[in-house]
Order: C-alpha cells, then sequence, then structure tokens
C-alpha cells in the first residue's frame, strides 16, 4: 500500500518495541522507520529518518521523552508525537503538551485505542484518551496556580481570533468548571455559555472541550 504511515518507537525496553513493531507492521497503513532506546538516540534518529509519527516513551536513559520531544519538534515541526507511558500522571499531559506532543496513551490501552490514536494524531486530532487526562489538566493547571494571560492571542494564520469573553470563558475552561459554574462566575445565562463554547470550538477546529483546552494550553492563553 502506498503513502503508509511512517512511524518511529522509542522506548528503553526491548520487548515493548517488539511488541509494538508487531502491532503496526501487521496493519496495511503503517510502517516501522526507526527505533530508539533512549532520549538522545530519539533526537538523532528522528531527525535522520524524518518519521510522520513516533510513538514516545516519557521515561527514558540521557533524555526523557518530553524533553525528546521539546528537541525534536523544533528541528522538525512536523512530526507528530504521541507520549506512551505506564503512569497516568498530571504532570506528564500537561508537559507534554507543552513540548508539543499531540496525543497521550497508557501503555496498557487496547491495541484498537492504539490504532486509533495513531491514525487520528496523524490528521491532526489531539489524543488526550487516558482515563484522567481532562481531568488531569484542570487539576494540574489549579493546584500549579498558573495564571491565565488574556493578552496572548493565538497566531493569526493558525486560528480565527477569539472575542475577549470566549477568552473568559475558554479560560474558565482550563479550569475544569462546568457550564453552569462557567455562567454563574461571569454573570451570563447557561445558554450564553454553551454558545460561546460552540463558537471556542469552531474557531479553534477542535471536536471537544479537551482539545479546546490543549489549543489553549499551545495558544497562550493558559500560563
Amino acid at each position: 500500500m502506498e503513502n503508509k504511515i511512517h512511524i518511529g518507537l522509542v522506548d528503553d525496553q526491548a520487548i515493548i518495541r517488539q511488541g509494538l513493531r508487531y502491532i503496526i507492521n501487521s496493519q496495511p497503513d503503517m510502517e516501522i522507520v526507526m527505533e530508539a532506546g533512549d532520549g538522545e538516540e530519539a533526537v538523532e534518529h528522528s531527525i535522520e529518518a524524518k518519521p510522520d509519527l513516533i510513538l514516545m516513551d516519557i521515561r527514558l536513559p540521557k533524555q526523557t521523552g518530553i524533553e525528546a520531544t521539546r528537541e525534536i519538534l523544533k528541528q522538525c515541526p512536523d512530526i507528530r508525537i504521541i507520549l506512551l507511558t505506564t503512569f497516568d500522571v498530571q504532570e506528564y499531559v500537561f508537559e507534554g503538551i507543552r513540548a508539543g506532543a499531540i496525543g497521550y496513551l497508557l501503555k496498557d490501552a487496547e491495541t484498537d485505542e492504539l490504532l486509533e490514536g495513531i491514525r487520528s494524531a496523524i490528521t491532526g486530532a489531539a489524543i488526550y484518551k487516558s482515563t484522567t487526562a481532562s481531568q488531569a489538566l484542570a487539576q494540574f493547571i489549579t493546584a500549579q496556580q498558573i495564571a491565565p494571560d488574556a493578552s496572548v492571542l493565538p497566531a493569526q494564520d493558525e486560528v480565527e481570533a477569539l472575542t475577549e469573553r470566549e477568552i473568559d470563558v475558554l479560560q474558565l475552561m482550563a479550569y475544569g468548571r462546568r457550564n453552569s459554574e462557567i455562567a454563574e462566575q461571569l454573570y451570563i445565562s447557561r445558554g450564553t455559555v454553551k454558545t460561546h463554547v460552540h463558537r471556542i470550538l469552531q474557531k479553534l477546529g477542535v471536536e471537544d472541550r479537551t482539545q479546546a483546552v490543549v489549543m489553549a494550553i499551545r495558544q497562550g492563553y493558559v500560563k
């Protein structure tokens, strides 16, 4: 099959890479084109092979997966990176987004979920489907008292500019607030909040609130 998805595997455990290699190479639309066992190798091999997508372990020798992700995307910004980990930890979700990863999956995810995640990530969709990913984003932002900055706007060539009120709503979404709580805090009706959320999703080009928060972090709405 032509136009296969070229994939890189980065994990310090050979048996994990072997299992993933078997699963991925059995797909007619996917092919493993590079492997690495530590963060430094990941950066070097990724720059050489330039895969479409990398499955990146977070806990790696020499350089963490998040550090490697940040370095790879500086030099090859078109590569999609999905972080893989055994641990569903809040900091990993947030720092992964900060580093530029498009996704986050647990290693014990079902095969179908992994393959679906790869295919979705290639289209540009954010893949944060672990059981606590949405809560982790809000909890980490709140726990660290990360202040939003309404003066930071997204690049005009990337998304349609949000209004000041939409920015207010988006920031509260990032803190995990429900529509009723947003309405109460901003002194507007729930219906108005629902309308703002709908417009935010449309402008950011995302499908759900989690993806909207991911975009908000990347675009600087949430610091």
